[in-house]
């Protein structure tokens, strides 16, 4: 089938995470609605929810400014057309207002698999 180079789950999801944090850094919007289904919540360490279009706008406006992101850890669990995948991430950012600072950041993604391609449908943030 000529398959040599096709990632298998675990590494599209890695890859679709890292990509991810690119398209955050750059404000790429097209690239941040793409990776995220259209259900998907973020939760954040406060316990706000945001979903995709706030999320999303929240970047772009500068609500949520991220300036890099080293990753530490990436933990995938892939179950059929679902999966989980646990990040965790050194992320300089300044959010809500607040300064610049570095955050150990772990993210834990429900991801959902359709048409072929992962997206993440829910995310709950929290530190290491």
């Amino acid at each position: 089938m000529g398959e040599k180079k096709r990632m298998n789950d675990k590494e599209q999801i890695i890859h679709l995470y890292k990509e991810m944090y690119t398209a955050m850094v750059n404000k790429n919007k097209a690239e941040l609605e793409r990776a995220h289904d259209d259900s998907f919540v973020l939760v954040h360490m406060t316990g706000m929810r945001q979903p995709k279009e706030v999320y999303i706008s929240s970047i772009m406006d500068g609500t949520l400014n991220y300036y890099s992101a080293e990753h530490e850890d990436m933990q995938v669990e892939v179950n059929g057309d679902t999966a989980v995948l646990i990040g965790k991430s050194r992320v300089n950012a300044a959010v809500f207002g607040s300064g610049r600072h570095t955050w150990r950041l772990q993210l834990r993604f429900q991801l959902v698999k359709k048409n072929g391609k992962w997206r993440f449908a829910l995310a709950s943030a929290s530190t290491y």
